[in-house]
Order: C-alpha cells, then structure tokens, then sequence
C-alpha cells in the first residue's frame, strides 16, 4: 500500500458556483441519459474495507427500491423520448433486495439492456432457478458484472474479508457456464501497474477457464479509488481543455441514478452512482425535473470522473 495521502483542504468543495480559490466550478449537463441506475439499497452480505457507500450487513440508510418506485421512470423514459439503453442495478448486494427479480423483469420487458453489480456470492446463487429463466426469456439483454478486488485471492479478501475469494469466483463461473453475459470489475488501490495489474486477472481468467478478456476495458473494469477525506483539486471551467478531458464522458453527463433514504416518502434522483447520500445533489423524483446541470463538488468527481476517468457505466 502507499503512503497515506494528505488530507483534503476544509475550504474546499464547499461552494457549488465557485472553487475555494475562487474560480467557476465546472458544471456538467445532462447530455443525454444513457443510463438509469438504481441503487436497490444499501444492505449488503458481507461489509468491504473501502467500500465507498459504506455497505454492509447493517447499514440500511438507502431503503429497497420496489417495483413501484421504478415503474413510473421507465415509463417517463418512453413519455419523454430518452435514448435510454441501459437499466443498472447497484447497492449494497442487489440480488438481496426481495423486488430484485421482478425489477429486472420490468425492464427487460420493456426492451432495455439490464446491467447487474453483484459479489456473486450466496444472495446471487440462491436465485439460480429465476436467473436461468430470466437469461431463457431474454438471453442478449442482462449483463452481470461481478467484482473481484484483485486477482489474488489474499489482496481480495484484504478488502472483501475471509472466504469471500472462493464464492466470488465459484459464482461468476457459475454465470460463464451457463451462458450468461459477464464481466468483471477490479480495484486498483494496490497501485499496482494496470499492465502488471491486467496480465495478473488474464492468468486469473485462463486458469478458471474463463473466456473474459482482461485486456479489454469494458470486459475488465478497473476502478480508481476513492477517498473523499484525500487532497484533490477542485475542478474548474477551464480544467478540460487543460486536461484533454471530454466533459461529456463524465458520468452525470450520461447517467442518474434513482435511490430511496430510509425513513423518506419517495425516491430521488442522483447524478451519478457515486453521490447517494449527500443532499446537496438530489435532483427531485422525475427524470424531466432530473434533466439540471450538476456542478463538481465533490471530490469524487475530481479524483474519480475528472482525473481518474472512472465510470460505473
């Protein structure tokens, strides 16, 4: 591991018309919604080191999303005339939320690509029977992507903890023998060189007898880490063209994500995966009230989008 990094400034991220030193902060438009991500809660069934929203067994602060809260987006998608693609499920773990199959069902129906974040682990398993009837009705449009931090099952199992390494790998392969759409999403807080980091999973792939090419960007998702407590630069209207960076890459660009807070009547719309509990950025509960600009005030959007060039998408 690195050393620890320095600490973020107080004064930053503060403002959402203007950086600590007084510039305009960048803000990104809704270019077009090319995927609506649904954050099926926050319960998890297993609690990682550095998972950035902090799921777990316990912390149940994003509430099961339910077929109801959904319905009325897809069909303002189609009422608006969205070119939207794709449906993602993220959490926590969504194969623990008990709609999760009927949400998935509800979207495929309607002729969208589904793509499903999940740990593979029991949750996901259990639910063999419904998964193999689901792929039956709609074998081209559900994608799962599984994590699996490193390739090595000691550095994984250092953020997922102890015999998370075996069930992980048992059911992505589980999914790959059975024809279903996979790929997979790593972690690079090991600052080990993406070459060196990529030819680790290939070997990883080849020896489970995995077709998932880690050489391709899209098969092998490698994140960039997050720490919102670590010194970043706040991001300014002038920083894309300084950085070669296409703002219209960045995720709020192309995405928001719809979540339910506990305790709350209905469910709201985020920018991004990235921002679930932080109130400064709820966009209202219909995509057309959604459609604002988003100013970069966070620092996951400078160390993750900006610099990192992450995306959950």
């Amino acid at each position: 591991m690195s050393a620890s990094p320095a600490r973020l400034d107080p004064a930053k991220f503060r403002d959402p018309l203007r950086t600590a030193g007084g510039e305009p902060r960048a803000r990104i438009a809704l270019r077009s919604l090319d995927t609506l991500w649904l954050n099926t809660g926050t319960l998890c069934n297993i609690e990682c080191a550095r998972c950035y929203i902090e799921s777990s067994p316990r912390n149940d602060r994003l509430a099961y999303l339910r077929l109801g809260d959904v319905e009325p987006l897809l069909d303002e998608i189609r009422a608006l005339g969205l070119a939207t693609r794709t449906i993602g499920f993220t959490g926590g773990e969504p194969f623990m939320n008990p709609d999760i199959l009927a949400l998935l069902d509800a979207c495929l129906e309607r002729g969208f690509h589904a793509l499903v974040l999940t740990n593979a682990m029991r949750p996901m398993q259990r639910l063999a029977t419904e998964l193999l009837a689901l792929r039956a009705r709609h074998p081209a449009s559900l994608t799962l992507r599984v994590s699996v931090d490193h390739y090595t099952e000691a550095q994984h199992e250092e953020e997922r903890g102890p015999r998370s390494f075996e069930p992980t790998l048992a059911g992505l392969c589980w999914l790959a023998a059975h024809g279903f759409s996979v790929c997979v999403a790593g972690r690079t807080i090991w600052s080990e060189d993406p070459a060196r980091l990529r030819a680790g999973y290939a070997r990883l792939f080849e020896e489970r007898g995995l077709a998932i090419d880690a050489a391709d960007p899209t098969a092998l998702v490698l994140f960039p880490e997050m720490d919102e407590r670590a010194d970043v630069p706040e991001i300014t209207e002038s920083c894309f063209e300084k950085l070669g960076v296409d703002r219209d890459l960045l995720m709020c660009a192309t995405s928001r994500m719809l979540v339910r807070r506990r305790g709350e009547p209905r469910a709201v719309l985020m920018p991004c995966t990235l921002l679930p509990y932080d109130e400064r950025f709820a966009l209202g509960a219909t995509l057309a009230a959604a459609r604002a600009e988003v100013p970069l005030n966070h620092p996951h959007c400078a160390r993750f989008c900006v610099l990192g060039g992450g995306s959950c998408s």
